[in-house]
């Protein structure tokens, strides 16, 4: 076996996967039973006429029927497409939505589903004329194991969904590959270093970089939900400080909980010194909770150089640049004074550069937009044509010395004076000067009859932020019409990320202006800035 599907020839007995229960407690599968699971579901798929090269889409929570189907689908030869579970979305039609956009562009030969999410899968899979099984039904194991050349295309990964309609991204093996190989010479990664992870596992971070990552090692893993560490992130940490856990991955808004949810005495007793890596990325990476989430943790071990921030997409399989080991994020001032942190250089076998209108590079500390090519780049996108070697990310940044600095999205911002502002400057300002923590805020900008518009969505805001924001915002938007708008906590829509979907906000103001209620859900505050 060759690569990604390696560690199936000779599986671990010692080492393996723990999952976590509801009750507390940890399922641990090793990675022999695993693999025993990988080789039965491969031989259920390829029972229900799964052939080498077809799509399998996969519909499951983190736990071991996902990894024995990812796997199994793998061995048959096929592609693999992970699916957010309907829990993930929680409004039942957009996810109805999303999933048949999903399958309109994936055309799976069938779903692999489990008793929760199959309600809410069937009428989707039956409009497009897939078939589903339940994973329950696939064999745990098998006395013939199967060995088929894997698929050239192993991943069909879809994006977050930031701009718009999720798109299906074709991973080929060789890409997925390498940048899991990238992934490990980062961060020296051994089968003694073991990773915990309560990201999703249908989204590239979860999947690529705390999933496959350490299966491939053969290194421990600890796997919670996303549902687990809201509830309780201190589980997670225990993960670190008494398991002893070494290497994990999350948004900045996962350190923004913590610091939430976790009170210092719940510490008392936690060991952090050999949690060597927190990668940080999927978002702009607010200083400030890097320093808050390092300060929490530093009485107990936890170095400041162990944070990484870093930057990654589907388009290039997961990682594109990441700050090294051992050597501690800086932060510089950007186009308009608001703080940025540096994401590191390219991983290895990534190459990247930033570019003006016109595609050429920019002069260092110049702002253009970001294009990244390596081995790890993917096909393209499914139905659309290949990619060329690189991709146009749709992302503003710039270098300086060597480190990639991300501002946001070039569909987030707005030219003023010559100038351009980034939505997450903003949320940045804001956040810091209301103290509001980043998951509860979310700015849209734009042009309104020819007026630079701002809109701050809230969730659940405390009053006195309200009549502060114009004034807020005025010395990065002077003369602009300024809106707050106070939302129900929970109510911001997200992509799978967690990152606004700034777009969608935006076209709902734009209706709202058109079509105002007759009775306001809640209260609007206009006003305008006076820079």
């Amino acid at each position: 076996m060759t690569g990604l599907l390696s560690w199936l020839g000779q599986p671990r007995a010692d080492r393996g996967v723990r999952f976590s229960r509801p009750d507390g407690d940890w399922d641990r599968w090793s990675y022999a039973r695993l693999a025993g699971l990988a080789h039965g579901h491969a031989a259920g798929l390829a029972a229900r006429s799964v052939r080498p090269d077809d799509v399998v889409g996969v519909v499951l929570p983190s736990g071991p029927g996902f990894v024995g189907t990812l796997f199994g689908a793998l061995l048959a030869g096929a592609t693999v497409s992970p699916l957010a579970p309907p829990a993930a979305f929680g409004d039942p039609d957009r996810y109805a939505e999303h999933l048949s956009a999903a399958l309109t562009a994936m055309r799976p030969r069938l779903l692999v589903v489990d008793g929760a999410s199959a309600p809410s899968v069937a009428r989707a899979a039956a409009d497009a004329g897939v078939s589903t099984v339940d994973v329950a039904d696939l064999p745990a194991e098998t006395t013939a194991p199967m060995e088929v050349a894997p698929a050239r295309v192993a991943l069909l990964q879809f994006t977050s969904g930031t701009t718009g309609a999720v798109r299906g991204v074709r991973v080929p093996r060789t890409a997925l590959e390498a940048n899991i190989a990238a992934v490990r010479d980062w961060l020296e990664m051994t089968p003694d270093d073991a990773t915990a992870s309560w990201l999703p596992v249908h989204h590239d971070m979860g999947l690529v970089g705390c999933l496959l990552a350490p299966v491939v090692t053969g290194a421990d893993l600890w796997l919670l939900t996303p549902a687990e560490f809201v509830r309780r992130p201190s589980r997670y940490l225990e993960c670190f400080g008494r398991a002893g856990a070494r290497l994990t991955a999350m948004p900045g808004f996962g350190l923004a909980h913590v610091l939430r949810r976790v009170r210092p005495e719940q510490l008392a007793g936690l060991d952090f010194r050999q949690w060597r890596a927190v990668i940080v990325g999927a978002e702009r990476i607010p200083p400030a909770t890097l320093t808050a989430f390092a300060d929490l943790l530093a009485p107990h071990g936890l170095r400041r150089e162990a944070l990484l921030p870093a930057y990654g997409l589907a388009e290039a399989t997961l990682a594109v640049t990441g700050l090294p080991l051992r050597t501690g994020w800086r932060q510089v001032p950007g186009p308009d004074g608001v703080p940025v942190v540096g994401c590191g250089g390219p991983v290895t076998g990534a190459e990247i550069a930033v570019v003006d209108d016109d595609g050429r590079p920019v002069d260092d500390g110049t702002v253009g937009e970001i294009v990244v090519g390596g081995a790890s780049v993917a096909d393209g996108y499914a139905g659309g044509p290949p990619f060329d070697g690189t991709v146009r990310t749709g992302d503003a940044g710039f270098l300086r010395d060597g480190h990639l600095f991300v501002l946001g999205r070039l569909g987030d911002s707005l030219k003023v004076h010559g100038r351009t502002v980034f939505a997450e400057d903003v949320d940045a300002v804001l956040g810091a000067a209301l103290d509001a923590p980043p998951g509860r805020l979310a700015t849209v900008l734009g042009l309104v009859a020819g007026t630079p518009t701002v809109v701050v969505h809230l969730e659940h805001p405390r009053p006195e932020w309200l009549h502060r924001i114009p004034a807020l915002v005025a010395p990065l938007v002077p003369a602009a019409d300024v809106h707050v708008v106070p939302v129900p906590s929970g109510t911001i829509p997200r992509t799978t990320s967690g990152k606004p979907r700034r777009r969608q906000l935006w076209r709902r103001h734009l209706d709202a202006s058109a079509h105002p209620p007759r009775e306001a859900a809640g209260p609007v505050t206009s006003g305008r800035g006076s820079g």
